[in-house]
């Protein structure tokens, strides 16, 4: 149809409207009945309140024709078929399949590897329905390498023959744009080491907005910041500023609990405690420092205290340093000291190695070969894995997995002695659903020795370890330990669970190796005060009978602030 044709029918459509006040309908059809059956299977818009409307929609047909295939696409006709009717035919052509674009010599062929395409010498092939998103996807990579401003063009675009088009490809560049300048909207002392060594974002570094925003959702496995909006950045003549939008969150924690339950001696109800204190980036480095003591209702006391500093002088490597002193009633004291250089791989990974000295006195003063000073000094290798869910209150980590191992010699009157330790503590939680989940958890302990001494043994039982059992009554040179629950959520602040456990010790000085089990069920809340748990428990070996007179009540509440 020739221009002047057009431009009639246009004049015409529009005055019938004006005329008549009613919509428009618009029926398309093809030069046949299969092309008809194309049109009807790519869709369009057949009401219209004006003629604009109807112009705009036919344009809209014609571009998903070309990216179709058809690109001959013209209008033959427009046709008035009553007031509000309008047919008009269009002349699909024969459909074209792929289309061959070429390159220059300085085109990156290393960017072909992103794309589905048929190689040749100087150019690339691609099914037509796909040259949209391979060029987008050409772009995007074109900015990743520092020039978010390029565009991609066909040019010259001609038919070869009737199964072929073919085009040159013109790629417009700008200068490479590098990171300037780093900028924190909402927490301005968020620590500048974790801006360089945990997101990993260092100004004169490449400009890449899809790295960028990929490195700021790290910040969701941070516990003491959170990404309140997206990453911007502000680009001038010459210069590239990136603004992150970040909040502090509150991440100091105290935990605590009561417990009581009936001594197997006396008959009389025992209270046992713990205080465990973490206060998190409080002087805004990204600092930890723990403080914890416990004392049970078998007149043990343990105190730890421990500070965590990463990323020294902004460089990936960080100290950890603490003491442990533990207490059992008038028997014996033991003191360690420890210290470690830490490695953070990435946000998830860390190793670290170290040194430990520790200091046990027998205060019954009378050393024996099974109780007695001593002094060991251990060289430590360790590696932590932790994946976090800090959008779950109730459970912020889901993937924990630590191993530390130890080697060096103990020294007391008795002779000097080559030892190993190896320590392992791993939970995992199965999340089925949002109200269903399977917790379980691994821990454990080996102490390689020829001989052993009561005083360094390992002590565990409780809460935190085989549930049903007093705190640290279990005595082993070696032991695993496992805990499981099924918890249920009855709302986001309120869940209850299942306590099964399982353990199995040995100790060599009493000749012993046994299996424990720990029964019973638990409840947590989330109050305005923090998270308030209760635990009953009960547990059993191979020797002893399940008895309800052994069971043990924990009450714990977990405050952040």
């Amino acid at each position: 149809m020739s221009k002047i044709k057009r431009c009639i029918c246009i004049f015409l459509l529009a005055l019938c409207h004006q005329i008549s006040g009613q919509s428009l309908s618009l029926n398309v059809l093809g030069e046949n009945e299969i092309k008809t059956k194309v049109l009807d299977s790519i869709g369009y818009v057949k009401l219209f309140d004006n003629y604009n409307g109807i112009e705009s929609e036919l344009k809209k047909l014609k571009n998903k024709l070309t990216r179709l295939g058809y690109i001959d696409t013209s209008t033959d006709s427009i046709v008035r078929k009553n007031d509000s009717l309008f047919n008009v035919s269009l002349f699909l052509g024969k459909k074209i399949n792929v289309i061959r674009v070429n390159y220059s010599n300085d085109f990156n062929q290393r960017l072909l590897s992103f794309i589905n395409h048929k190689a040749g010498k100087g150019y690339f092939e691609v099914s037509i329905t796909k040259l949209e998103n391979t060029l987008n996807t050409l772009n995007s990579k074109i900015a990743e390498q520092g020039d978010p401003f390029s565009t991609l063009q066909l040019i010259n675009i001609s038919k070869e023959h009737s199964e072929l088009i073919s085009a040159d490809l013109k790629i417009v560049t700008n200068q490479k744009r590098r990171i300037d300048k780093i900028m924190v909207k909402g927490y301005e002392k968020f620590p500048v080491s974790y801006i360089k060594r945990f997101l990993k974002l260092k100004t004169g570094k490449t400009f890449n907005l899809n790295e960028i925003k990929k490195r700021v959702e790290l910040l969701e496995d941070l516990r003491f910041a959170k990404k309140i909006r997206e990453p911007e950045v502000l680009f001038t003549k010459d210069s590239t500023t990136l603004y992150l939008y970040v909040e502090k969150a509150k991440t100091n924690n105290f935990d605590g609990f009561l417990g009581f339950g009936t001594n197997e001696n006396t008959n009389k109800i025992e209270f046992d405690g713990y205080l465990d204190l973490r206060l998190v980036n409080n002087l805004n480095y990204g600092e930890t420092i723990n403080l914890f003591y416990k004392s049970d209702e078998i007149d043990q006391q343990t105190f730890r205290a421990e500070a965590d500093l990463p990323y020294l002088l902004r460089s990936p490597v960080g100290i950890q340093a603490g003491l442990s002193i533990f207490r059992k009633d008038t028997t014996f004291s033991n003191a360690k000291q420890y210290a470690k250089v830490n490695y953070q791989i990435n946000a998830q990974h860390r190793v670290a190695v170290g040194v430990s000295l520790t200091k046990s006195t027998n205060l019954l003063n009378n050393n024996t070969s099974i109780l007695n000073d001593y002094t060991t000094n251990y060289y430590t290798l360790g590696y932590t894995y932790t994946k976090p869910q800090y959008y779950d209150i109730l459970f912020p980590v889901n993937f924990w997995f630590d191993f530390s191992t130890g080697f060096g010699n103990r020294e007391n009157d008795l002779g000097k002695q080559s030892q190993t330790v190896f320590n392992l503590d791993t939970y995992k939680i199965f999340n089925l659903n949002p109200k269903n989940s399977i917790y379980t958890r691994l821990s454990g302990a080996l102490l390689s020795s020829n001989d052993y001494l009561d005083n360094e043994l390992f002590r565990f039982g409780g809460i935190n370890s085989i549930r049903g059992f007093e705190e640290n009554s279990l005595v082993a040179n070696i032991y695993g330990v496992i805990n499981t629950e099924y918890r249920y959520r009855l709302n986001k602040g309120i869940f209850v669970h299942s306590v099964l456990d399982a353990a199995y010790f040995e100790n060599q000085i009493t000749d012993t190796k046994e299996k424990l089990f720990g029964f019973g069920f638990g409840l947590g809340l989330l109050t305005n005060a923090g998270l308030f748990r209760l635990n009953y428990s009960s547990g059993k070996s191979e020797n002893r009978q399940f008895r309800f007179s052994d069971s043990k009540v924990h009450v714990s509440l977990t405050a952040t602030f």
